[in-house]
């Protein structure tokens, strides 16, 4: 900026890596940076891949409470249709999750998501923030006795990621970003007791 000849944006300056380890910290100037200072076009493959873990996450409980250990290739290929309506049903969720979140906001601030950039701008913010299913892995690899626990931080870290980045997007205040969240999840578990009505593990 001319007029205090300092940079706007301070994490211009920093290395990638300080603005990672502020990123996974919540910060909203790091996540300000990322979303507007930086050219991350991997929102599309980012997405694919967490919902790959999350559906990998619950074939494997999905493998444990069964304890088939068959070798026929029918049960193989059952195993394997099992792992791809994981796949469709987290996809499901996430997707009902997110248009709750839109619905709220848009309701909520119609004013913030007037054109069609608004809209896309958050659909990246919120599927950036959900980097931290990638967590998912880790955390069933080295399995023991906290690993339920484990993952409700990881989801309640998601959350707290989906809230900063609807925050920094929109520029709200801390409240109504989390009320958007409390509606996607509502919507979210909506879809869970449809699928759970039609019989499907989920």
């Amino acid at each position: 900026m001319k007029s205090c000849q300092k940079p706007v944006d301070k994490y211009i300056e920093y290395d990638p890596v300080i603005i990672l380890i502020n990123a996974v910290l919540c910060k909203a100037q790091a996540y300000r940076h990322i979303l507007f200072n930086t050219k991350i076009n991997i929102h599309g493959k980012l997405c694919i891949f967490c919902l790959l873990c999350e559906a990998y996450i619950r074939w494997l409980q999905l493998q444990d409470s069964s304890q088939n250990t068959d070798p026929d290739d029918l049960i193989r290929y059952a195993k394997e249709w099992d792992f791809y309506r994981m796949f469709g049903i987290a996809s499901l969720e996430q997707t009902s999750f997110f248009i709750g979140i839109f619905i709220t906001l848009w309701w909520m601030t119609p004013e913030m998501l007037k054109r069609k950039s608004d809209f896309i701008l958050l659909l990246k913010a919120l599927l950036l923030s959900t980097y931290g299913k990638l967590l998912l892995i880790p955390a069933v690899i080295w399995e023991h006795d906290y690993t339920p626990l484990c993952l409700a931080f990881i989801k309640v870290f998601v959350l707290i990621s989906n809230s900063q980045a609807i925050r920094v997007t929109l520029n709200l205040n801390r409240i109504l970003p989390w009320f958007a969240i409390f509606f996607g999840l509502i919507l979210e578990n909506g879809v869970v007791c449809l699928f759970q009505k039609m019989g499907w593990d989920v």
